[in-house]
């Protein structure tokens, strides 16, 4: 469930935290060692790789750790989770976290890398690269700390250009919420998620999903969908 993945996730930030520098005694600073040691969104990588089992895939075909995938820009890049059916790429899936105290700066790093990592594959799909297959089901999940500094209101800078009237006032939250909208509805992904969740609400699965569009169910049942759909044309 995504409430054990949350929980999961609160769990192996503290977890991470605590112990990173345990043995050379030196801590990474600020919030950097809760994420540097990985794992911490493993709750969810398993959870999406059950549910495409039981859509009717194959263990062998679902990818968790060999999740390297030519690019057109790039050679490679590597994904979160890859399903590959008789050498056809099925699905691939981003599970991205941002957490404070930075939320400026890394928005703008996690929009541009979405936007970049999409564009990227679907070129190589327009260029043959995966072979004679249909269009592979792309998702893209973001958990977000719920916090004070992430739900209130930012101000945008306008020194040239008026920026486009529904990000005016609006929190990075809502600006999140636009911007996984606008990835579905300009077909850069086939479904994006939003979780917002804090640390002690977390800890017990606890989240918040801003958006019916943009909810766990509604991502789940795509995937699932594409993923039935497939095994059962086998």
């Amino acid at each position: 469930m995504i409430s054990e993945a949350v929980r999961h996730f609160w769990k192996a930030r503290s977890r991470q935290h605590k112990n990173q520098g345990a043995a050379s005694g030196v801590k990474d600073s600020g919030n950097r060692s809760a994420v540097t040691g990985g794992k911490h969104l493993d709750g969810f990588i398993n959870f999406f790789f059950h549910l495409i089992r039981e859509s009717g895939i194959p263990d062998a075909n679902i990818f968790t750790r060999a999740t390297t995938l030519p690019g057109y820009f790039r050679p490679t890049k590597d994904w979160d989770l890859v399903v590959i059916v008789d050498e056809r790429l099925l699905a691939s899936i981003e599970f991205k976290a941002h957490v404070g105290p930075s939320f400026g700066n890394n928005f703008n790093n996690r929009v541009e890398e979405a936007l970049g990592n999409s564009l990227d594959l679907l070129t190589a799909y327009r260029e043959g690269k995966f072979k004679l297959s249909s269009k592979p089901w792309l998702g893209w999940l973001m958990l977000l700390e719920e916090d004070e500094r992430s739900t209130s209101p930012v101000k945008v800078s306008e020194p040239h250009f008026e920026v486009f009237a529904e990000f005016k006032e609006k929190s990075y939250a809502q600006r999140y919420e636009i911007f996984c909208e606008r990835l579905v509805r300009e077909r850069l992904y086939d479904s994006a998620c939003l979780i917002l969740t804090n640390k002690k609400d977390g800890m017990k699965g606890k989240f918040v999903e801003p958006s019916a569009e943009l909810s766990s169910t509604v991502f789940a049942t795509s995937l699932c969908a594409h993923a039935s759909a497939f095994a059962k044309l086998r």
